[in-house]
């Protein structure tokens, strides 16, 4: 299969190289080649290659285009790689690594405008009406006061929540799903778990929780990216016993 892959790129980055220099030129090349995908084959072939090209166009700076042609040449061929084994494998890791510094660098700098951007986000909702700010900087606004009891760190509870970015962006929501969310009050996000033990039993918040009550630095999943401030509209419906 890796093959298969690796000689549909060839072909796929073959006819990249040889397109015209002129956009008239460009736009014929690619009507022709779309023409020509008649075969089952040929689709297949032109699928497998665009999909390739996609996950290489993120470090197409950090590749030759030319040598890569060549190496898939030769390979194919089955002539005399100009690279030993050894070389290729040094070459490899080193274009690994210089994608995991460029990947961490990238993320790093996304961590702080998040903090910077969530920082001056809690700095403005402090001063709106009902929001109150606890000393760990956790926020919160009572929507509905609750009647019942308060649950302890040890508690299990049961919850309906929508959770949103600071742009509006709905990550989770049990209340789209139509089922309310049950866990341990010490087994969530701290934000979360300090919030709850000052709620009672019946009572909507919104919560406003800074990043290091959150997830941090590390995010969570593709949405919550690093040091994302969050938002999240609770309702506390039961402590189970």
């Amino acid at each position: 299969m890796k093959k298969i892959y690796l000689s549909t790129l060839a072909i796929a980055l073959i006819g990249i190289t040889m397109a015209g220099c002129n956009e008239n030129k460009a736009a014929k090349a690619k009507t022709a080649e779309a023409a020509a995908l008649t075969t089952q084959e040929q689709k297949v072939g032109y699928a497998i290659g665009a999909q390739i090209g996609a996950q290489l166009a993120m470090t197409k700076d950090d590749i030759d285009t030319k040598a890569l042609i060549a190496g898939l040449t030769d390979a194919m061929d089955g002539t005399e790689l100009k690279l030993t084994d050894q070389q290729m494998q040094e070459a490899k890791m080193a274009f690994q690594q210089k994608v995991q510094e460029k990947a961490q660098k990238e993320m790093m700098q996304l961590a702080e405008a998040n903090k910077a951007e969530g920082e001056k986000f809690l700095a403005d909702n402090k001063t709106k009406e009902g929001v109150v700010t606890l000393p760990s900087g956790l926020q919160y606004k009572v929507i509905q006061a609750g009647t019942g009891a308060t649950p302890a760190a040890t508690d299990t509870v049961v919850t309906h929540y929508t959770g949103t970015l600071i742009n509006g962006q709905v990550f989770d929501s049990s209340v789209q799903r139509g089922e309310p969310a049950t866990f341990p009050v010490n087994g969530v996000i701290k934000g979360w778990s300090e919030a709850l033990q000052h709620m009672k039993v019946g009572a909507k918040w919104q919560l406003f929780i800074p990043a290091d009550l959150a997830y941090g630095e590390r995010g969570a999943g593709k949405v919550i990216a690093p040091n994302s401030t969050l938002i999240f509209d609770i309702e506390l419906l039961e402590i189970k016993k």
